[in-house]
């Protein structure tokens, strides 16, 4: 397992950079990951998109659909790039704390 570490915090992640425990997650974990992923502040919009995803996962064991992301939150998928660059898979799920989502490359 590899090792991110964060203004002085140390998580365990896979390869790729999602947490290895995505039980340790809470709020200042996701705000850590995010700085680390160039997001220098987390707004509402980003709130209501990991708040939702993490949701998902925690009620059905995986993320949502991007499709379901915009419906719930109301917002496009161009505005999604824009608060998480990485993408909806690859960034939001990350600062949502769950593991790789399937097909995620």
């Amino acid at each position: 397992m590899a090792t991110m570490e964060i203004d002085g915090r140390a998580f365990e992640v896979d390869g790729d950079g999602f947490l290895a425990d995505p039980y340790i997650w809470n709020e200042e974990v996701a705000r850590l990951i995010a700085k680390y992923d160039g997001i220098a502040e987390m707004s509402e919009k980003h709130w209501a998109i990991v708040k939702f995803i993490r949701q998902n996962w925690e009620e059905k064991g995986m993320a949502p659909m991007i499709r379901s992301i915009c419906q719930v939150t109301g917002l496009r998928l161009k505005e999604i790039y824009q608060l998480f660059p990485l993408g909806p898979a690859r960034g939001a799920c990350r600062v949502a704390g769950l593991p790789k989502p399937d097909g995620c490359v």
